[in-house]
């Protein structure tokens, strides 16, 4: 089975709100996401000095899935039902997306 990994970029629509959006984030939406088959691991990160239309946040989730588009579909799938179901925020802005297909394993600095 093929390991993925994608990246989503954003922002806070507004930086007043940011706890508001990072706890939403972290507590609500990755734990959504993750229910998506395949969906395996997420991650996020803060670029603390983003350029002009850069991210200042990135989600990056691991898949595992022989039909990536099958496996984003159904992501974008459960993510408008749980619009509809009011678990989406109107901070998040998304600045930009990125999809990777493992290449080489993960390698400790102990391994040779």
């Amino acid at each position: 089975m093929a390991r993925w990994l994608y990246m989503i970029h954003s922002n806070c629509a507004d930086p007043s709100r940011e706890a508001e959006f990072n706890q939403w984030y972290d507590q609500t939406h990755i734990p959504d996401v993750l229910t998506t088959p395949g969906f395996l691991r997420a991650w996020r990160f803060e670029n603390p000095k983003p350029g002009p239309g850069e991210g200042k946040f990135v989600a990056a989730y691991e898949i595992e899935s022989d039909d990536i588009d099958a496996s984003l579909a159904a992501l974008m799938e459960g993510v408008a039902q749980r619009r509809a179901q009011g678990r989406s925020s109107p901070l998040l802005k998304v600045t930009g997306r990125s999809l990777y297909r493992l290449t080489t394993p993960a390698r400790s600095r102990a391994e040779p």
